[in-house]
């Protein structure tokens, strides 16, 4: 079954981003429970700002689930990413990762790596980064699969990153250095920009069974239905494939929070 997720931020430095709710973990709740949300997505300072027991707690009281944890407030706040010229921002940037790896898991979900895969910086060969990154990924999968659960990998638009921005040549990269216990995370905004044919490569990782998660973002980054993707053939796609994950709401709270979660649920309600 699909089901629907919508985002919280906990991290003030993140103001401005595409997280719809933003005033705790508890209002987030008790506001997605109302419209009939089936999980949330939380983005975390850190691993120790991940407290499962009240997590699991909102959770019962809500009958709600937690669809996946980021980890990008290690870009924001701390400014970790796994491609940096430095060993020692490299080791950080892996123990931050594998602390939230471990608390999701606690709460029966995965964790995702966005934003803290970082680039190719200058004065560093495409190919080391990418041995640094693989390096990382496969510590994750192997990681997330010995506590029961699985690694999210999100391939970002040309704009944030210039490692993989196409969801097809990440998975042949995963699977070509042969890392376990990772999936991808495909995000329709960053489709938008990058993919000639958004169906086809949901299409494709859906075959390779390596579709792992959705962000149920239109073209702006706004809610679904307030910009130009047709999600029409793409809802028929993922349920014809099989895909039994989330679609989740990484957006913009615009024109505010509670209409920006209105116009998801009733999108999801009216294509799902």
């Amino acid at each position: 079954m699909i089901r629907s997720a919508i985002t919280v931020s906990l991290v003030p430095e993140a103001n401005g981003g595409p997280f719809v709710y933003w005033n705790g973990l508890q209002d987030a709740f008790t506001r997605a429970a109302k419209l009939g949300f089936h999980a949330i997505e939380i983005f975390p300072p850190d691993g120790d700002a991940i407290n499962t027991d009240e997590v699991a707690a909102l959770c019962k009281v809500h009958n709600m689930s937690i669809a996946a944890i980021g980890t990008g407030a290690g870009w924001v706040k701390h400014k970790l990413h796994l491609c940096h010229p430095d060993s020692e921002i490299r080791i950080r940037a892996r123990a931050f990762i594998g602390k939230i790896i471990a608390r999701a898991a606690k709460v029966g979900a995965p964790a995702i790596l966005g934003s803290m895969q970082g680039r190719v910086e200058a004065g560093v060969e495409r190919s080391q980064a990418l041995e640094w990154l693989a390096e990382a990924l496969l510590e994750a999968g192997n990681t997330a699969t010995a506590l029961g659960t699985h690694f999210l990998y999100e391939p970002l638009n040309r704009y944030e990153t210039n490692l993989f921005n196409r969801q097809t040549d990440a998975a042949s990269f995963i699977q070509s250095r042969k890392i376990r216990g990772v999936k991808i995370l495909a995000d329709l905004f960053h489709m938008n920009i990058e993919e000639e044919d958004i169906c086809g490569a949901l299409r494709s990782l859906a075959s390779q069974q390596v579709l792992g998660h959705i962000h149920f973002a239109d073209s702006n980054r706004r809610a679904i239905g307030m910009g130009h993707t047709s999600i029409g053939p793409i809802a028929d796609l993922l349920k014809e494939s099989g895909y039994d994950g989330y679609v989740s709401a990484e957006i913009l709270p615009l024109p505010d929070s509670d209409q920006a979660a209105v116009r998801t649920i009733t999108s999801f309600r009216d294509f799902f």
